[in-house]
């Protein structure tokens, strides 16, 4: 009986040891660049990683990214003069951009549309409306010699909250015994991306018992829910929106919201139009696009989505250009 457990025990940890060789010879596992917050109070990443952002069990997605000094993934470097014409784009995880490869990005693509026109993306995975209006208060030198910007915004996720606050729990979790055991044994950053240890993670935050609502395909509308409840949702919201701007400023003279009408309620829509805060409204060129737009396992964009977005980024800055 000895025998047979010593046995065992040496055959599983073989097993293991070849599972660990075949994930990281085909690279199955993402990098994840580490994340600091600077003096500023703005969480980003740490600048010079260069690596693989892997999603899905069989490589569905496998891109390059570069974090540039700004701690962005970029291209390039965010230089921003007076003599220059510059764009910032800032926005969640669909600006970072890990699903396509850095010079191929949403930013490059404009620049082919744009000449003479360096495009900045400021993306952070997991950032919201009023971080995004605090990084540009924060960064005020820089922002105030950018020519244009654009926000990226996400009605359903990004009014949670009307005032930003660093997350330091998270930055000190993610740099905690368990994490760098995960980053470094490739088995389990495998096991972590494709969910196989998900019962272990519920298990240790005691959400074991928690019933999870499934998360399959929607439509690309908000979800209709009882009214009274939506107005109360849509009014904190708007009050979420009307804070972040009192707190941190909003220049409307060169920044714009890029949404999508279908996914924002008409109060918010409505109060963007009498306030005079411009935005552009990618809904209609997703709907005339033959192609998919979103990858096949999550919302993020394809390369053809960003494509369109892209090029209904060039044409607001073009048409902005004429009528001035």
């Amino acid at each position: 009986m000895k025998k047979f457990i010593l046995k065992t025990v040496l055959y599983i940890v073989l097993i293991l040891l070849i599972v660990e060789v075949i994930v990281r010879l085909f690279h199955l596992y993402t990098e994840d660049p580490p994340r600091f917050i600077d003096e500023y109070g703005v969480e980003k990443r740490v600048p010079g990683h260069k690596g693989y952002a892997v999603t899905g069990n069989r490589n569905q997605n496998y891109s390059r990214f570069s974090i540039n000094e700004a701690g962005y993934n970029s291209h390039r470097e965010f230089l921003p003069t007076a003599d220059k014409f510059e764009v910032a784009i800032i926005g969640d995880s669909f600006i970072q951009g890990f699903h396509q490869d850095f010079d191929d990005s949403i930013g490059k693509k404009t620049e082919a549309l744009l000449p003479n026109t360096e495009v900045y993306e400021y993306g952070y995975d997991g950032s919201d409306f009023a971080s995004h209006l605090y990084l540009i208060q924060a960064y005020k030198e820089d922002f105030d010699l950018i020519d244009e910007i654009i926000i990226y915004f996400n009605y359903d996720v990004h009014l949670e909250r009307g005032e930003y606050e660093p997350n330091y729990d998270r930055i000190k979790m993610l740099k905690s015994t368990p994490f760098k055991i995960r980053d470094n044994i490739k088995i389990l950053a495998y096991g972590s991306k494709i969910g196989v240890l998900e019962p272990l993670k519920r298990m240790i935050t005691g959400k074991a018992f928690e019933e999870t609502k499934p998360k399959g395909y929607q439509t690309n509308e908000i979800e209709k829910e009882d009214d009274e409840a939506q107005k109360q949702i849509d009014l904190q919201r708007l009050a979420n929106f009307k804070r972040a701007i009192n707190l941190y400023g909003f220049d409307k003279n060169k920044t714009a919201l890029m949404l999508d009408s279908r996914k924002t309620s008409k109060m918010l829509l409505n109060y963007l139009g009498e306030s005079g805060i411009t935005y552009i409204d990618y809904a209609n060129d997703f709907k005339q696009s033959k192609k998919s737009t979103t990858l096949i396992y999550d919302w993020h964009w394809n390369n053809h989505g960003r494509s369109v977005i892209a090029k209904t980024i060039a044409d607001y800055i073009e048409k902005k250009d004429k009528n001035n």
